[in-house]
């Protein structure tokens, strides 16, 4: 499978600025967008964060307000923050050996940074490969995590598979089936999550917003700061 696989990846693989760099910390920085965002929105964000932050060195010494400002549209700011406390650590003292000791960064993160950047022999295993080593019974080698991701991102979907397409359809033993969603996402609108959103997008832009709750969340994740009782992004 693995052969067929990394043929078909060979051309229909989507072209990805963060797949054209070794940089581990480009790497770092679009593992954390695509945390919670889709690829087709975070390419124009990545881009945008490297030309204003181009290396670890740039982000660590920029002010977190500044940080926060940038990483609005894309949610759950809180990544914001982690990014730039593990650029601060990693300016300071290198890449660790253990990259899970960086803010923010899960098992998955630090295995696609040990793959996609220093070279490293392990399958990073985010949502879309492990669905796809699921439904095939198959466990696939290092060389094919890029590929894995793709088929699973535009393939092999969570609930309606493109099997007529696949080209791993011929061997796998769940060809033809369809699936029920998990979970179903909470709604955003009307959600807490949308009151601190707004809540932070007024902060960013010099006014108080009135929602007290949201702000004293927004405090509390260390996203705002409350001075004399006025909140300000954090410097």
């Amino acid at each position: 499978m693995d052969d067929a696989l990394l043929a078909w990846f060979g051309g229909n693989g989507r072209d990805l600025p963060w797949r054209r760099t070794r940089d581990p910390y480009a790497i770092l920085v679009s593992e954390v967008m695509l945390q919670q965002t889709q690829a087709n929105r975070v390419v124009p964000r990545f881009e945008e964060w490297l030309a204003r932050w181009p290396m670890v060195e740039a982000l660590a010494a920029a002010p977190a307000a500044d940080v926060i400002r940038a990483w609005q549209g894309l949610g759950y700011n809180r990544r914001a923050l982690n990014l730039h406390r593990a650029a601060a650590i990693v300016a300071e003292r290198g890449w660790p050996a253990d990259l899970t000791e960086l803010p923010g960064v899960g098992r998955y993160t630090a295995d696609a940074i040990r793959a996609f950047a220093f070279g490293e022999p392990v399958l990073p295993e985010d949502t879309n490969v492990l669905r796809v080593q699921e439904r095939t019974a198959h466990r696939f080698g290092p060389a094919c995590g890029q590929a894995l991701m793709d088929l699973g991102a535009t393939v092999c979907l969570a609930r309606v598979p493109r099997c007529a397409i696949c080209p791993l359809a011929e061997e796998c033993p769940s060809r033809g089936r369809r699936y029920e969603p998990l979970r179903k996402q909470s709604r955003f609108e009307g959600s807490f999550r949308q009151r601190r959103a707004l809540a932070l997008r007024a902060v960013a832009a010099g006014e108080q917003p009135d929602d007290a709750e949201a702000v004293a969340a927004l405090a509390r994740d260390g996203l705002v700061e409350l001075r004399a009782g006025v909140a300000a992004l954090p410097q």
